[in-house]
């Protein structure tokens, strides 16, 4: 069996060896709706695919027009089995109930550093998408090093922010961080401040920011609309 649950992902699991991330345009508030839906319906109508998916979550983008998909798996060969056998039934039923979603493809990554500050239940979910010229897996590794210790020195974090969990992708290209936020206002007051991007004004945030061979930060927000797990 298949249950939906309120509750977000423990993104710290031990057992998850392969987190995947991937987004998908559907293009009006309305048409979120209907896909989360449409994607539930069609998991809880059939039994759990496979013993090595933990979760499958989905998030509504405040842009109003995707959906950001986060499924943990125990490792790579269970969700190639799951797309071998199982996974085209699924997207034929949604694609049937939600014509036109536009799948912008799916993310690989391994968790690598992060935490919660606290137990306060995320109002927000802020995806921060960093893209480097290249791959260099030891240049991922030290950027997110220096993101953690510009939090930990920093003067004045902002009360908001709940956690912050760093994924490499296995192509040793990119970093995601799935940051957990109070609200979305919450993060939007920290993108205000007078420091760059979240943190104070100070060398070890300017640090972060001027990484060299750092092309491109991206940011989006999300709220969890349902998790999917097995019954």
């Amino acid at each position: 069996m298949t249950r939906r649950t309120d509750a977000h992902p423990d993104l710290a699991d031990p057992r998850v060896g392969a987190p995947f991330f991937s987004t998908w345009r559907v293009g009006t508030p309305l048409r979120q709706r209907q896909t989360v839906e449409a994607v539930a319906a069609a998991w809880e109508r059939r039994p759990w695919p496979a013993d090595g998916l933990l979760s499958y979550h989905l998030y509504t983008g405040h842009d109003a027009t995707t959906l950001l998909h986060y499924s943990q798996w125990t490792d790579e060969e269970a969700y190639e089995a799951f797309v071998k056998t199982r996974r085209q039934e699924r997207i034929d039923e949604i694609d049937t109930a939600v014509p036109g979603i536009e799948r912008l493809g799916l993310g690989r990554y391994r968790r690598y550093r992060g935490g919660r500050r606290d137990g306060r239940v995320p109002g927000c979910v802020v995806i921060v998408d960093i893209e480097f010229e290249g791959p260099d897996p030891r240049r991922q590794r030290a950027w997110v090093d220096a993101v953690l210790e510009a939090l930990e020195h920093d003067p004045h974090p902002h009360p908001g922010g709940i956690g912050a969990h760093f994924h490499l992708s296995t192509d040793g290209t990119r970093v995601l961080n799935y940051a957990e936020w109070e609200s979305a206002q919450a993060h939007i007051e920290a993108m205000a401040g007078p420091g760059p991007g979240i943190g104070s004004p100070g060398a070890l945030w300017e640090r972060v920011q001027t990484w060299p061979g750092l092309r491109s930060t991206t940011v989006s927000r999300y709220d969890h609309a349902v998790g999917l797990l097995p019954g």
